[in-house]
């Protein structure tokens, strides 16, 4: 495999925005009625308590505990479609009988016990390479990873138990990070999945409280770019940034924002990319 480049990001801006989703999670959760636990969510088999299961199950598997044995094989459930996803089940299917409030303090735990180790990681095994599910990168990109992930779950818990993220608690460390994750898969989708042609210049206008500028040039392969040259985009998509995320993320739109999706330039181009904008497994 050719060396790719290792991501090396600041830990404590990372660690800022970790700990603050935790925070927020364990804020959203408390308190709820039994049946907001057992809330559908947009993702598929899966309630609120299967969300925090998996979260828990992530945080468990980075500190070194094992995966629980389900009681029946998970690879044969519809949704699951990867070792990933198998080791996600595990969890929740364990967890799934016990009561809401007992799930939260176990939430509280293992992000409790991963707060300290992280906190105290040295910096040279924070950038070294390890397993990710980006594949080969540095820790702290994994971290990265995870932010995103949480973040994406904490949206998904505020559309199942309909309270959505009003302006003010969509902007933070959090969100911003899970953007730059999301904006670092954006060559890949114009090139790979949207097929831009050779001189695309592809440009993501966000808007709302998640509003920032995202470009794409096709030159040789699909790359994220911080200009175009002072050449204009080929192709235009400006949507609402959460929207934005809820799409890569391969989930619906949330209700409570604006949904519509301005496509300028080379509409065909523009309308494939959005149609292929999920990059999650």
């Amino acid at each position: 495999m050719a060396d790719r480049p290792v991501t090396k990001l600041d830990k404590s801006d990372v660690l800022a925005g970790l700990f603050a989703v935790w925070d927020d999670i364990t804020v959203l959760l408390g308190g709820l009625a039994e049946a907001d636990w057992r809330a559908a969510s947009p993702l598929p088999g899966w309630d609120v308590k299967a969300l925090v299961a998996h979260m828990i199950g992530t945080e468990s598997f980075l500190a070194g505990v094992s995966a629980p044995q389900p009681d029946i094989d998970v690879s044969t459930l519809e949704h699951v479609r990867n070792d990933i996803g198998v080791m996600n089940e595990c969890w929740v299917r364990h967890l799934s009988g016990e009561p809401g409030e007992d799930v939260l303090n176990r939430f509280r735990d293992i992000t409790d016990q991963r707060r300290k180790a992280l906190a105290a990681m040295p910096a040279e095994e924070w950038d070294a390479v390890t397993l990710t599910p980006v594949g080969p990168e540095s820790y702290g990109r994994f971290m990265r990873v995870r932010v995103f992930d949480c973040w994406m779950h904490e949206q998904d818990i505020r559309d199942a138990l309909g309270r959505p993220a009003s302006d003010d608690q969509l902007v933070g460390p959090a969100s911003e990070l899970s953007l730059d994750e999301i904006t670092g898969t954006m060559g890949y989708v114009v090139g790979k999945r949207g097929k831009a042609p050779e001189g695309s210049r592809v440009l993501f206008e966000l808007t709302g409280p998640l509003s920032r500028d995202i470009r794409v040039s096709v030159d040789g392969r699909a790359r994220v770019v911080d200009d175009f040259g002072g050449q204009e985009p080929t192709v235009t998509i400006r949507l609402d940034g959460l929207q934005f995320t809820r799409l890569a993320g391969g989930r619906p739109m949330c209700p409570g924002r604006p949904r519509h999706v301005d496509l300028g330039g080379d509409k065909d181009v523009a309308a494939r990319v959005v149609e292929h904008l999920n990059f999650v497994i």
